[in-house]
């Protein structure tokens, strides 16, 4: 007979909350509701700082419910727990059953107990003693070391059941997606920005993007690829709606009018300008962009404030600006993202781009080099270009 499986989800800073932490709570549950319709019947419950995600039956795929469970915004730690019944004989079975299987190659372990449920006979410290017994019969191979275990079996009594696991693993963490609000992510197309969205939905928020696109200068290989970028951050955030702008006309008439070290600076004023219109018109709160201090000349401390001076009633959050390149790619490995922002397609940020941009510059001469444009005619045109593709989260 198949034992019976269940996954124990482990929640952090919600339970630092107060009276609003039944808001997070719920929020975590139905983020995790949706995620396990697709992967087949599932009860999903909490008690005890845990949420608990139960099979109705054997045809659920506990691999992928694991998996999706896994890249849920809010959790920090996931244990797949063997359900027993809550005396020692039938805990002792599953242990003897179902543990050895996590220690074949392993040297050493030790058992973690935790009694919830204070009416169970045994205290903690005589049920992992128990516990550690029937394991080291049932697999002779092993030795118990309580100071470096190579594997940590644990026996939670709780409430609703007594659990018996080997391991538990790291989750998301964070916040759930939802509960800190709105932000439109700048999404280019490169490391960056994919990795700044992944960080803000870490913290709440609930993304939507905007990508910037130049055809024909850019291809509709670049779109393509900004679409699988969303498509890769909505495993953890959600379902993202990408905002698409063309920028053409405006990098045109940047190349008539303008000294060419001023191209970059100006560009990113009307991409600023045209993403606060664009948030304030999706009901977002706050813009998000991949910035990093100093990686390039429009991301120095005076370009920077440049950029920020056109946008006036939201704030713009920067996730990677403390972040070197390595840090970054880091989280975009792990988000599995890198291999395809390295992608060699063209955004527009990298056509139309000056042999000597202005690392130093100073908001009143880059205002004299803006208003040779009509400034306001171009961010309308360029706004009214916008359509939107939603990208569905695959759980």
């Amino acid at each position: 007979m198949k034992q019976k499986e269940i996954f124990l989800c482990k929640y952090g800073e919600i339970v630092l909350k107060g009276a609003n932490r039944k808001y997070f709570e719920d929020m975590l549950c139905r983020e995790i509701k949706k995620r396990a319709a697709a992967h087949g019947s599932f009860d999903v419950y909490r008690a005890q700082s845990t949420i608990y995600i139960e099979p109705k039956d054997d045809s659920a795929d506990m691999d992928g419910m694991f998996e999706s469970a896994s890249k849920v915004f809010g959790i920090v730690a996931i244990s797949r727990a063997a359900v027993c019944e809550k005396n020692m004989e039938d805990i002792s079975r599953v242990a003897a059953e179902y543990i050895p299987q996590f220690l074949r190659g392993k040297r050493s372990f030790k058992v973690e107990a935790k009694r919830s449920d204070k009416s169970f006979p045994l205290d903690s410290m005589d049920l992992a003693r128990e516990i550690g017994g029937v394991i080291l019969g049932a697999y002779p191979k092993i030795k118990v070391d309580v100071h470096d275990p190579e594997v940590v079996v644990r026996v939670e009594i709780r409430e609703y059941g007594a659990y018996v696991s080997a391991g538990s693993f790291k989750g998301a963490g964070g916040m759930p997606v939802g509960s800190n609000g709105r932000g439109l992510l700048l999404l280019s197309g490169g490391i960056d920005s994919p990795v700044a969205g992944y960080m803000m939905a870490k913290r709440g928020v609930k993304i939507e993007a905007l990508h910037f696109e130049s055809f024909p200068y850019t291809s509709e290989r670049a779109r393509e690829k900004v679409l699988e970028l969303a498509s890769i951050l909505a495993e953890y955030a959600g379902e993202v709606r990408v905002h698409i702008v063309s920028l053409t006309h405006i990098q045109e008439e940047l190349v008539k009018s303008c000294e060419e070290d001023y191209f970059t600076l100006l560009l990113r004023r009307y991409m600023m300008t045209i993403a606060e219109r664009v948030a304030k018109y999706k009901g977002c709160t706050a813009l998000i962009t991949g910035e990093s201090l100093g990686q390039v000349a429009s991301q120095t401390m005076q370009a920077l404030g440049v950029t920020d001076a056109c946008v006036k009633d939201m704030p713009v959050f920067r996730p990677c600006i403390g972040m070197d390149k390595e840090e970054i790619v880091t989280v975009s490995r792990r988000m599995g993202a890198f291999e395809t922002s390295i992608l060699p397609y063209e955004d527009c940020c990298t056509v139309f781009t000056p042999k000597h941009p202005k690392t130093k510059p100073e908001l009143e001469k880059v205002l004299v080099q803006e208003n040779k444009l009509d400034f306001d005619a171009l961010a309308d045109e360029a706004f009214n270009t916008l359509y939107t593709v939603t990208v569905e989260a695959k759980y």
